[in-house]
């Protein structure tokens, strides 16, 4: 379904990602691990067309899309769940919602029973929401686009354990929906309960790629890349 090959991203003369090359199959959950600054986000944004990459190729279902416009890739099926959740706040829930949903597929009744939460909050706006329900909101919002991956960048950031939990149970019950996923995670207990397979960056670059059974099996790419004792 996705697969980058050995793409090279900058900013501006600082070169972030070295040759990064990874897969998402349909119906697959990836997570892709690493700590702050090794590139996870870059990898993302290169994804979605917001900082192409200079060289590599990114295809979505065969196709090209590295040289499109973010709106074109979207609109082709990737959907986004961006860092920081990025809710319209001054909208209502149902307003936020309704905002980029298109008429097949995921419908709003459909959310709602997913997130029963949005249901209960629908005229609420969004800036009054708490941080979980912000990110239930940016998830549900990127469902109802209809996209056929769906992209998360560090859906726990900031969020309590008992709400991490909860999210990881979305996550669960969308890939058993044959959605695929990837999933930009530093949580890791979170990354390996929904992932079929892990690849983990350090410095702009992929350094393992594995199930997460053998990532649990190897004490050196979890300690000296993940912090994970």
């Amino acid at each position: 379904m996705l697969e980058v090959d050995g793409i090279h991203t900058y900013y501006g003369e600082s070169h972030v990602l070295h040759g990064v090359s990874l897969r998402v199959a349909p119906g697959e959950a990836v997570a892709l691990l690493g700590r702050n600054g090794a590139g996870k986000t870059t990898a993302i944004r290169s994804i979605v067309g917001f900082t192409p990459p200079r060289a590599g190729r990114v295809l979505f279902e065969g196709q090209a899309i590295e040289r499109w416009p973010a709106y074109r890739i979207a609109r082709r099926g990737l959907a986004l769940v961006p860092q920081g959740r990025r809710i319209f706040a001054p909208l209502s829930v149902r307003e936020n919602l309704l905002l980029g949903a298109r008429s097949e597929g995921w419908t709003l009744e459909r959310v709602f029973e997913l997130f029963p939460r949005l249901r209960e909050r629908q005229a609420q706006l969004g800036g009054t929401l708490s941080g979980g329900e912000q990110q239930m909101l940016a998830i549900a919002r990127a469902l109802l686009t209809n996209g056929r991956l769906l992209l998360l960048d560090e859906p726990s950031e900031g969020l309590a354990p008992l709400i991490v939990r909860e999210i990881g149970t979305i996550l669960t019950a969308l890939k058993a929906e044959r959605l695929s996923l990837l999933l930009v995670e530093q949580n890791y207990h979170l990354a390996l309960r929904v992932a079929d397979r892990v690849y983990v960056m350090n410095k702009g670059q992929i350094v393992y790629q594995g199930t997460p059974a053998g990532l649990e099996a190897d004490p050196e790419v979890k300690r000296r890349y993940l912090g994970v004792a």
